[in-house]
């Protein structure tokens, strides 16, 4: 089992900043992408951001010079740092990753793995 777990979410004024957490446990062989989604109330899931084994990165137009996702990769662990925080970067973020899952005994395959979310409100 694997499993991802966000953290950091809360209220925030425009233009302050948050830290959004997502930690990946369980039974991890190697962990490629790592993404940042989120759905505002009444909208469809986007994709915020993302990162990949390698370090290359992506990030919506929206979030761009605003937003930087960042990866430990010891700790399987990825983050969010969102600064100049506007109203309508309210939504709720989930953390998704893209993995290899098992062990040398019993095997691995590819697995995607999303996480439960975490709600930001940008509000005054």
């Amino acid at each position: 089992q694997v499993q991802l777990v966000e953290s950091g979410g809360g209220l925030v004024q425009p233009g302050g900043s948050l830290r959004l957490s997502c930690a990946a446990s369980g039974s991890i062989f190697r962990i490629n992408t790592l993404s940042w989604y989120r759905q505002a109330p009444g909208k469809e899931r986007e994709l915020v951001t993302e990162t990949t084994e390698d370090g290359n990165t992506n990030y919506a137009d929206s979030v761009k010079d605003r937003f930087i996702i960042s990866r430990d990769n010891d700790k399987n662990t990825v983050y969010l740092q969102m600064n100049s925080l506007k109203p309508e970067d309210t939504a709720l973020y989930s953390c998704y990753a893209h993995l290899i899952t098992g062990t040398v005994y019993k095997g691995y395959r590819w697995l995607e793995v999303w996480g439960q979310g975490t709600l930001v409100t940008v509000s005054s």
